[in-house]
């Protein structure tokens, strides 16, 4: 791949991930489900590990437990979203790590502001992406939100990182 195609391929990548933090910015969670493979994992770890599925984890959703998140959510019934926080993201220093036929495996900072009962909170984490190449654009993979504190003590999220 020459310097040209690599940075269209790092625009394109950086274009789908603003979207999705946009898109949990405005609890447009249908959206945001679609943005998903079937089959695609969202982690938020409480440790870094090689297999995730064998270590407590903060969050490990495949599409159902994403779905069955949301549906909380958008009917009231989580004790955390109600009210609802309001979020602001911002994702930087995007590198792609890996590019593998149609896959590609994207790292980047986030800072997501909290906004709720008239405070504020910040989260930073490392976030780590697999994206599938599809005729319809990518489909997010795996999502692996590394909170700096994740080990620390952490109060309910009414919202998804």
């Amino acid at each position: 791949m020459n310097k040209t195609d690599t940075d269209n391929q790092l625009w394109q990548v950086t274009q789908f991930l603003w979207n999705e933090a946009a898109l949990l910015d405005a609890r447009q969670y249908d959206a945001w489900l679609d943005l998903w493979q079937p089959e695609g994992l969202y982690i938020i770890p409480i440790e870094d590990a090689e297999d995730y599925a064998e270590v407590l984890n903060l969050c490990y959703d495949d599409d159902k437990m994403r779905r069955d998140r949301i549906k909380r959510f958008q009917e009231g019934f989580s004790i955390s979203s109600a009210p609802a926080a309001v979020t602001v993201r911002t994702l930087s220093r995007f590198v792609i790590d890996v590019v593998d036929g149609d896959s590609v495996v994207v790292s980047c900072g986030q800072h997501l502001v909290e906004d709720k009962f008239g405070r504020q909170r910040l989260w930073a984490a490392n976030v780590r992406y697999t994206l599938q190449s599809t005729d319809s654009g990518f489909k997010i993979q795996e999502k692996v939100v590394r909170l700096l504190n994740s080990d620390g003590v952490l109060n309910s999220f009414s919202y998804l990182h």
